[in-house]
């Protein structure tokens, strides 16, 4: 099977177009190295954090605020993926089949940047895009019921992960046991609630790289613009969309401290 490479066509001119490559030239410039591949092929030029989601490992959660671009980002991450990893299969889990649709409008657009055309489904889902090197990013309804069924898994992405059901997670997990693909899960918060909140609480010491990218850190957000929503919208509303924090459900009488200050392992139990 051959490796596809995009170049500008001989002469000059203007788009890109698609050649393909010996084996012995397989492994090109952008496999192995997906933000070159972002900058020569997409002209998107990450900045320094978007730069490090891209250069990222196996377990990612990245917490980020409105506008960040976190769906250009892993949009870009799926299709570098499904280009270059033989037969590959990337998921993209979301709260409904809408968003996914979303996410795969976002691929298909990088995807025609680099003279690939409209590309096809896979034929065996109805929200997918199916590429020339057998690669398939597959976009997942937010039903639990039916999103089973899955085996080797590249990469499972959970888009607005903080939105996502804690059941779609528990029945999606199982399809990396043997694969051993990457696991990426971004979001912009949504309460002191599910997996992605348990998983981000928990802090440093495991396998999971957490990012945290609010929007006062974010060059193309207008700090005036921020001003504006500071007064326009709910201060709960402001501190989540854009400030990235996990805040307690609204009307709650206690805090998640105040709760855990019940307890404590200090004083023995009485022993009758």
């Amino acid at each position: 099977m051959s490796t596809l490479i995009w170049d500008r066509p001989e002469g000059g001119g203007r788009g890109v177009q698609a050649r393909p490559l010996s084996a012995r030239l397989a492994a090109d410039l952008y496999r192995d190295d997906v933000v070159r591949f972002a900058r020569e092929r997409l002209g998107f030029e990450p900045d320094a954090l978007q730069e490090e989601v891209l250069r990222s490992g196996d377990r990612v959660l990245l917490c980020c605020s409105r506008q960040w671009g976190k769906t250009t980002v892993t949009a870009i991450k799926a299709l570098h993926m499904a280009m270059y990893v033989p037969r590959s299969l990337v998921l993209v889990a979301s709260p409904s089949e809408r968003q996914s649709r979303l996410f795969l409008r976002v691929v298909r657009t990088l995807a025609f940047q680099l003279g690939l055309g409209l590309l096809k489904g896979d034929g065996d889902n109805r929200s997918s895009v199916q590429f020339p090197g057998g690669g398939r990013i597959v976009g997942l309804p937010g039903r639990p019921d039916t999103v089973v069924g899955f085996s080797g898994v590249s990469l499972l992405i959970f888009d607005e992960a903080a939105r996502v059901s804690d059941e779609i997670f528990e029945v999606l997990n199982p399809v990396l046991a043997v694969s051993g693909g990457a696991l990426w899960c971004m979001s912009t918060p949504k309460g002191k609630r599910g997996f992605f909140y348990t998983i981000w609480k928990r802090g440093a010491g495991d396998e999971w790289v957490r990012i945290a990218v609010p929007a006062t850190e974010c060059a193309r957000i207008p700090a005036a613009f921020l001003e504006r929503q500071k007064r326009d919208l709910p201060d709960r509303k402001f501190r989540q969309e854009y400030m990235c924090e996990f805040l307690e459900p609204e009307g709650a009488v206690f805090t998640e401290a105040m709760l855990a200050n019940l307890f404590t392992d200090a004083v023995k139990p009485l022993d009758y």
